[in-house]
């Protein structure tokens, strides 16, 4: 009986490691081994990622609503602390666009909670 070595099965396995792999450097794109490997770390680094950039964004949008509550003389704390007490429902991202775009409007806002 003649020996099977599963050269479709392997070439197709090996083929699609290198479509994931197109665009690394050296041996990470082209050895097996080493794609995997690079493979593995890239996922990874992309699973955890996802939810730094949430942290990152919370603490930009965070430093940008500082920014606009510092030129209408008050704090980051002291205003979104009035804003809950007001019962006004912005989220960090809508407060830090109007801070950032509508300086005006952003205005009215920290004053009418004052």
């Amino acid at each position: 009986m003649s020996r099977a070595k599963g050269g479709v099965k392997r070439t197709k396995h090996r083929r699609n490691i290198q479509k994931l792999t197109k665009g690394y450097e050296a041996g990470r794109k082209n050895l097996v081994k080493m794609a995997k490997t690079a493979i593995k770390k890239a996922g990874a680094h992309a699973y955890r990622d996802r939810r730094v950039k949430k942290r990152d964004f919370r603490a930009l949008w965070e430093i940008q609503i500082n920014a606009g509550a510092r030129l209408n003389s008050t704090s980051y704390s002291k205003l979104i602390g009035a804003l809950n007490k007001k019962g006004i429902k912005l989220n960090r991202k809508m407060l830090a666009e109007l801070a950032g775009k509508f300086p005006q409007i952003f205005t009215k806002l920290v004053e009418s909670v004052k």
